[in-house]
Protein backbone atom coordinates (compact mmCIF):
# COMPACT_ATOMS: atom_id res chain seq x y z
CA UNK A 1 0.00 0.00 0.00
CA UNK A 2 1.04 3.51 -1.04
CA UNK A 3 0.42 6.56 1.33
CA UNK A 4 -0.33 9.69 -0.94
CA UNK A 5 0.67 13.03 0.70
CA UNK A 6 -1.37 15.34 0.45
CA UNK A 7 -1.55 18.43 -1.50
CA UNK A 8 -0.84 21.38 0.27
CA UNK A 9 -3.55 24.07 0.46
CA UNK A 10 -1.79 26.38 -2.16
CA UNK A 11 -4.34 28.87 -1.25
CA UNK A 12 -2.56 29.65 2.10
CA UNK A 13 0.85 28.96 1.56
CA UNK A 14 2.94 28.35 5.15
CA UNK A 15 5.12 31.80 5.14
CA UNK A 16 7.33 32.89 8.27
CA UNK A 17 7.78 36.63 8.21
CA UNK A 18 11.97 37.22 9.63
CA UNK A 19 12.67 40.12 11.93
CA UNK A 20 16.57 41.10 12.59
CA UNK A 21 16.92 41.89 16.06
CA UNK A 22 19.36 43.40 18.71
CA UNK A 23 20.08 40.37 21.25
CA UNK A 24 20.49 42.64 24.44
CA UNK A 25 17.21 44.37 24.13
CA UNK A 26 14.67 42.73 21.28
CA UNK A 27 14.29 46.11 19.71
CA UNK A 28 13.69 44.91 15.89
CA UNK A 29 16.14 46.62 14.25
CA UNK A 30 15.05 45.36 9.95
CA UNK A 31 12.59 43.25 8.76
CA UNK A 32 14.71 40.64 6.31
CA UNK A 33 12.42 39.89 3.53
CA UNK A 34 15.11 38.16 1.92
CA UNK A 35 16.13 35.76 4.72
CA UNK A 36 15.53 31.98 4.01
CA UNK A 37 16.18 29.57 5.81
CA UNK A 38 18.24 26.54 4.22
CA UNK A 39 17.07 23.53 7.04
CA UNK A 40 13.88 22.82 9.00
CA UNK A 41 13.55 25.07 12.03
CA UNK A 42 13.46 23.51 15.34
CA UNK A 43 12.94 23.15 19.13
CA UNK A 44 13.28 21.03 22.04
CA UNK A 45 12.51 21.25 25.68
CA UNK A 46 15.20 22.60 27.54
CA UNK A 47 17.95 22.02 25.11
CA UNK A 48 19.28 24.14 22.20
CA UNK A 49 18.67 23.72 18.28
CA UNK A 50 20.73 25.50 15.26
CA UNK A 51 19.83 26.83 12.34
CA UNK A 52 21.46 28.26 9.15
CA UNK A 53 19.95 30.91 6.95
CA UNK A 54 20.71 32.69 3.33
CA UNK A 55 20.02 36.21 3.24
CA UNK A 56 20.24 37.41 -0.49
CA UNK A 57 21.96 41.09 -0.02
CA UNK A 58 20.31 42.24 -3.33
CA UNK A 59 17.47 42.37 -1.53
CA UNK A 60 18.65 43.13 2.05
CA UNK A 61 17.85 46.14 3.73
CA UNK A 62 21.16 48.72 3.67
CA UNK A 63 22.02 48.30 7.33
CA UNK A 64 22.35 44.05 6.50
CA UNK A 65 25.74 44.13 8.40
CA UNK A 66 24.23 45.21 11.56
CA UNK A 67 21.31 43.09 10.98
CA UNK A 68 23.61 39.60 11.05
CA UNK A 69 26.43 40.56 13.30
CA UNK A 70 27.21 37.37 15.20
CA UNK A 71 27.18 38.24 19.05
CA UNK A 72 25.37 40.80 18.60
CA UNK A 73 21.93 40.04 16.67
CA UNK A 74 18.57 38.04 16.77
CA UNK A 75 16.66 36.39 14.13
CA UNK A 76 13.39 36.12 15.23
CA UNK A 77 10.53 34.27 12.68
CA UNK A 78 6.80 35.09 13.32
CA UNK A 79 3.54 33.22 11.32
CA UNK A 80 1.84 36.12 9.83
CA UNK A 81 -1.29 34.24 9.96
CA UNK A 82 -1.39 34.08 13.63
CA UNK A 83 0.98 36.63 14.06
CA UNK A 84 2.55 34.41 16.74
CA UNK A 85 6.34 34.28 16.94
CA UNK A 86 7.88 30.81 16.65
CA UNK A 87 11.36 30.50 16.66
CA UNK A 88 14.33 32.82 17.92
CA UNK A 89 18.07 32.65 17.36
CA UNK A 90 20.79 34.49 18.18
CA UNK A 91 23.23 34.67 15.11
CA UNK A 92 26.81 33.06 15.77
CA UNK A 93 28.06 33.01 12.67
CA UNK A 94 28.24 34.61 9.18
CA UNK A 95 30.43 34.19 5.72
CA UNK A 96 30.22 35.77 2.62
CA UNK A 97 32.27 37.11 0.14
CA UNK A 98 32.33 37.43 -3.83
CA UNK A 99 28.31 35.70 -3.94
CA UNK A 100 25.46 37.85 -3.64
CA UNK A 101 24.52 35.07 -0.64
CA UNK A 102 25.19 35.87 2.99
CA UNK A 103 25.50 32.57 5.02
CA UNK A 104 24.46 32.95 8.76
CA UNK A 105 24.27 30.48 11.16
CA UNK A 106 21.78 30.28 14.17
CA UNK A 107 21.26 28.58 17.46
CA UNK A 108 18.46 29.21 19.98
CA UNK A 109 18.84 30.96 23.30
CA UNK A 110 18.84 28.09 25.45
CA UNK A 111 22.71 27.71 23.99
CA UNK A 112 23.46 31.24 25.36
CA UNK A 113 22.77 29.62 28.84
CA UNK A 114 25.89 27.94 28.08
CA UNK A 115 28.18 30.61 27.62
CA UNK A 116 26.83 31.55 31.27
CA UNK A 117 28.40 30.02 34.47
CA UNK A 118 26.59 29.87 37.94
CA UNK A 119 28.13 31.19 40.98
CA UNK A 120 27.92 28.79 44.70
CA UNK A 121 24.66 28.13 45.52
CA UNK A 122 23.77 26.10 48.50
CA UNK A 123 19.25 25.63 48.56
CA UNK A 124 17.51 23.71 50.90
CA UNK A 125 13.36 23.01 50.64
CA UNK A 126 13.26 25.21 48.24
CA UNK A 127 10.56 25.25 45.43
CA UNK A 128 11.77 23.59 41.97
CA UNK A 129 10.87 27.17 40.33
CA UNK A 130 12.93 28.99 42.65
CA UNK A 131 15.59 26.94 42.05
CA UNK A 132 15.52 27.40 38.18
CA UNK A 133 15.53 30.98 38.65
CA UNK A 134 18.55 31.12 41.16
CA UNK A 135 20.37 29.07 38.80
CA UNK A 136 19.23 32.19 35.99
CA UNK A 137 20.88 34.22 37.72
CA UNK A 138 24.09 35.14 35.27
CA UNK A 139 22.26 35.00 32.02
CA UNK A 140 19.22 37.31 33.37
CA UNK A 141 22.52 39.94 33.83
CA UNK A 142 23.90 41.91 31.19
CA UNK A 143 21.82 39.01 28.48
CA UNK A 144 19.58 38.74 25.99
CA UNK A 145 15.85 39.81 27.28
CA UNK A 146 15.01 37.08 29.49
CA UNK A 147 11.79 36.84 31.66
CA UNK A 148 11.42 34.47 33.99
CA UNK A 149 7.98 32.45 33.82
CA UNK A 150 8.32 30.44 36.63
CA UNK A 151 5.48 30.46 39.09
CA UNK A 152 5.23 28.32 42.27
CA UNK A 153 5.31 24.56 41.22
CA UNK A 154 4.06 23.54 45.18
CA UNK A 155 7.17 20.71 45.29
CA UNK A 156 10.18 21.42 47.18
CA UNK A 157 14.29 20.45 46.81
CA UNK A 158 17.59 20.48 48.09
CA UNK A 159 19.97 21.70 45.63
CA UNK A 160 23.62 23.39 45.74
CA UNK A 161 26.80 23.31 42.98
CA UNK A 162 29.86 25.15 43.50
CA UNK A 163 31.43 27.90 41.01
CA UNK A 164 34.74 26.15 41.25
CA UNK A 165 33.19 23.37 39.07
CA UNK A 166 32.66 25.43 35.85
CA UNK A 167 29.04 24.56 35.54
CA UNK A 168 27.29 26.36 33.13
CA UNK A 169 23.22 27.15 33.65
CA UNK A 170 22.55 25.30 30.73
CA UNK A 171 24.22 21.77 32.14
CA UNK A 172 22.79 22.46 35.73
CA UNK A 173 19.13 23.45 34.61
CA UNK A 174 19.25 20.52 32.21
CA UNK A 175 20.60 18.29 35.50
CA UNK A 176 17.42 19.67 37.37
CA UNK A 177 14.98 18.75 34.64
CA UNK A 178 16.38 15.22 34.56
CA UNK A 179 15.57 14.18 38.07
CA UNK A 180 12.66 12.32 38.74
CA UNK A 181 9.73 14.38 39.01
CA UNK A 182 11.77 17.58 38.45
CA UNK A 183 10.41 20.37 36.89
CA UNK A 184 10.43 21.11 33.00
CA UNK A 185 11.43 24.57 31.22
CA UNK A 186 12.24 25.71 27.79
CA UNK A 187 13.29 29.63 26.62
CA UNK A 188 10.19 30.83 24.48
CA UNK A 189 9.84 33.71 22.36
CA UNK A 190 6.49 36.75 22.47
CA UNK A 191 6.07 40.15 21.32
CA UNK A 192 7.38 42.42 23.94
CA UNK A 193 4.36 44.51 23.93
CA UNK A 194 1.41 45.91 21.55
CA UNK A 195 3.47 48.33 19.79
CA UNK A 196 5.37 45.31 18.04
CA UNK A 197 8.93 46.92 18.10
CA UNK A 198 10.36 43.99 19.78
CA UNK A 199 10.71 40.83 21.28
CA UNK A 200 11.25 38.82 24.68
CA UNK A 201 12.46 35.60 26.05
CA UNK A 202 9.96 34.13 28.58
CA UNK A 203 11.74 31.24 30.39
CA UNK A 204 9.14 29.08 31.28
CA UNK A 205 8.95 26.71 34.03
CA UNK A 206 6.26 23.97 35.02
CA UNK A 207 5.92 20.88 36.01
CA UNK A 208 5.18 20.65 32.48
CA UNK A 209 6.07 22.45 29.91
CA UNK A 210 2.60 22.84 27.57
CA UNK A 211 -0.50 21.28 28.08
CA UNK A 212 -1.43 18.24 28.44
CA UNK A 213 -5.10 17.22 27.92
CA UNK A 214 -6.44 13.43 27.54
CA UNK A 215 -8.37 14.92 24.63
CA UNK A 216 -6.65 17.24 22.56
CA UNK A 217 -8.11 19.17 19.93
CA UNK A 218 -5.16 19.23 17.48
CA UNK A 219 -5.56 16.57 15.73
CA UNK A 220 -2.69 14.34 12.84
CA UNK A 221 -4.77 12.55 10.73
CA UNK A 222 -3.97 9.92 7.60
CA UNK A 223 -6.07 10.77 5.55
CA UNK A 224 -5.65 14.11 5.87
CA UNK A 225 -3.15 16.30 7.21
CA UNK A 226 -0.51 13.70 7.36
CA UNK A 227 1.74 13.10 4.51
CA UNK A 228 3.52 10.38 5.91
CA UNK A 229 4.39 8.77 9.53
CA UNK A 230 6.50 6.12 11.41
CA UNK A 231 6.42 4.66 14.74
CA UNK A 232 10.00 3.77 15.99
CA UNK A 233 10.06 1.53 19.28
CA UNK A 234 13.37 0.57 21.05
CA UNK A 235 14.22 -1.44 24.39
CA UNK A 236 17.70 -1.07 22.82
CA UNK A 237 21.05 -0.09 25.58
CA UNK A 238 20.00 3.18 26.88
CA UNK A 239 16.17 3.12 25.51
CA UNK A 240 14.64 0.28 27.68
CA UNK A 241 15.77 -0.61 31.39
CA UNK A 242 14.07 -2.65 34.19
CA UNK A 243 17.26 -1.76 37.02
CA UNK A 244 18.63 1.47 36.69
CA UNK A 245 21.44 3.03 38.79
CA UNK A 246 23.01 6.12 38.49
CA UNK A 247 27.12 7.14 39.27
CA UNK A 248 28.79 9.86 40.32
CA UNK A 249 32.21 10.71 39.34
CA UNK A 250 35.52 8.87 40.63
CA UNK A 251 36.86 5.45 40.61
CA UNK A 252 36.29 2.59 43.39
CA UNK A 253 34.71 2.25 47.00
CA UNK A 254 34.73 6.66 46.73
CA UNK A 255 32.44 6.90 44.16
CA UNK A 256 28.85 7.21 44.83
CA UNK A 257 26.10 5.34 43.82
CA UNK A 258 22.55 5.16 43.72
CA UNK A 259 20.30 2.92 45.16
CA UNK A 260 19.29 0.39 42.42
CA UNK A 261 15.80 1.58 41.11
CA UNK A 262 13.80 -1.43 40.06
CA UNK A 263 10.77 -1.97 37.84
CA UNK A 264 9.39 -5.23 40.69
CA UNK A 265 6.02 -4.60 38.89
CA UNK A 266 7.22 -5.64 35.32
CA UNK A 267 9.38 -8.18 36.61
CA UNK A 268 6.97 -10.32 38.60
CA UNK A 269 4.89 -9.99 35.25
CA UNK A 270 7.70 -12.45 33.30
CA UNK A 271 9.80 -9.41 32.03
CA UNK A 272 13.53 -10.44 32.16
CA UNK A 273 16.15 -8.39 34.18
CA UNK A 274 17.45 -5.36 32.02
CA UNK A 275 20.36 -3.07 33.73
CA UNK A 276 21.34 0.22 32.82
CA UNK A 277 23.94 2.17 34.60
CA UNK A 278 25.12 5.89 33.75
CA UNK A 279 26.71 8.80 34.96
CA UNK A 280 24.03 11.41 34.97
CA UNK A 281 26.25 15.06 34.86
CA UNK A 282 29.65 16.06 36.08
CA UNK A 283 30.09 17.34 39.67
CA UNK A 284 27.01 15.30 41.66
CA UNK A 285 27.71 14.89 45.02
CA UNK A 286 24.68 14.30 46.48
CA UNK A 287 23.12 10.81 46.84
CA UNK A 288 19.85 11.65 46.58
CA UNK A 289 20.62 13.93 43.37
CA UNK A 290 22.13 10.93 41.74
CA UNK A 291 19.02 8.82 43.16
CA UNK A 292 16.63 11.41 41.48
CA UNK A 293 18.25 11.21 38.33
CA UNK A 294 18.14 6.57 38.86
CA UNK A 295 14.26 7.09 39.32
CA UNK A 296 13.54 9.31 36.67
CA UNK A 297 16.06 7.33 34.18
CA UNK A 298 13.39 4.32 35.08
CA UNK A 299 10.36 5.64 34.40
CA UNK A 300 11.27 6.71 31.32
CA UNK A 301 12.74 3.34 30.09
CA UNK A 302 11.16 0.62 32.07
CA UNK A 303 8.81 -0.12 28.73
CA UNK A 304 11.25 0.80 26.23
CA UNK A 305 10.40 3.93 23.88
CA UNK A 306 7.31 4.89 21.33
CA UNK A 307 8.27 7.72 19.47
CA UNK A 308 6.01 8.67 16.57
CA UNK A 309 7.86 10.95 13.30
CA UNK A 310 4.60 12.47 11.70
CA UNK A 311 5.58 14.71 8.80
CA UNK A 312 2.06 17.21 8.18
CA UNK A 313 1.75 19.51 5.69
CA UNK A 314 2.03 22.52 7.65
CA UNK A 315 -0.51 24.90 6.13
CA UNK A 316 -3.41 22.14 6.53
CA UNK A 317 -2.35 20.74 9.61
CA UNK A 318 -2.98 22.17 13.43
CA UNK A 319 -1.51 25.58 13.31
CA UNK A 320 1.97 25.75 15.24
CA UNK A 321 1.57 28.26 18.23
CA UNK A 322 -2.24 28.61 17.77
CA UNK A 323 -3.30 25.15 18.32
CA UNK A 324 -0.41 23.50 19.85
CA UNK A 325 3.11 23.96 20.69
CA UNK A 326 6.41 22.66 22.72
CA UNK A 327 5.14 20.55 25.12
CA UNK A 328 1.55 19.76 24.26
CA UNK A 329 -0.17 16.82 23.27
CA UNK A 330 -2.34 16.42 20.14
CA UNK A 331 -4.03 13.62 18.78
CA UNK A 332 -2.68 11.24 15.83
CA UNK A 333 -5.37 9.03 13.59
CA UNK A 334 -5.15 6.78 11.37
CA UNK A 335 -7.30 5.20 9.39
CA UNK A 336 -5.16 2.72 8.21
CA UNK A 337 -1.48 1.77 7.17
CA UNK A 338 0.81 -1.02 6.76
CA UNK A 339 1.99 -0.74 9.82
CA UNK A 340 -1.89 0.19 11.31
CA UNK A 341 -3.99 -1.67 9.06
CA UNK A 342 -6.85 -1.88 11.84
CA UNK A 343 -6.07 1.48 12.44
CA UNK A 344 -4.53 3.44 15.36
CA UNK A 345 -5.32 6.79 17.75
CA UNK A 346 -3.36 8.26 20.18
CA UNK A 347 -2.21 10.56 22.35
CA UNK A 348 1.27 12.07 22.61
CA UNK A 349 3.88 14.90 23.37
CA UNK A 350 5.38 16.98 21.49
CA UNK A 351 9.17 17.26 22.83
CA UNK A 352 10.28 18.64 19.63
CA UNK A 353 9.63 20.06 16.29
CA UNK A 354 10.78 20.66 13.31
CA UNK A 355 9.34 23.20 10.49
CA UNK A 356 10.00 23.47 6.71
CA UNK A 357 8.06 26.69 5.79
CA UNK A 358 9.34 26.40 1.83
CA UNK A 359 8.39 22.87 1.79
CA UNK A 360 5.19 23.07 3.85
CA UNK A 361 6.15 20.49 6.25
CA UNK A 362 5.71 20.28 10.04
CA UNK A 363 7.62 17.89 12.09
CA UNK A 364 6.41 17.23 15.41
CA UNK A 365 8.41 14.41 16.99
CA UNK A 366 5.98 13.05 19.46
CA UNK A 367 6.57 10.89 22.54
CA UNK A 368 3.85 8.38 24.58
CA UNK A 369 3.98 8.82 27.96
CA UNK A 370 2.47 6.59 30.74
Amino acid sequence: MTLDAPASAAENPYELNWYACDLKTGGVIEELRSLTPTQALSRRLGAPTTASFALNLSGAPTDWEACTAPGRTLLVAVDPFTDTPLWAGMVLTREGGSSDILQLGAVTLEAYLDRRYVSDLLLVLQDQADVITALMAAPLSQGPPFVMDAPALGVLMDFDVLAADDRTALSVMQQVMAMNAGPEWTVDVVWADVSRTGFSLPVRVRAKVGLQLAEPEAVFDLPGCIAEYALAESYEAGRGATLVTARGEGEGASRLTSPDQIAADLEASGWPRFTYRFTPASGITDPDQLAAHAARALALMRTGSSVWSVEGVASRAPRLGRDWALGDTVRVVIENSPRHPAGAEVVARAWSWELTPGADRIRPILVEED
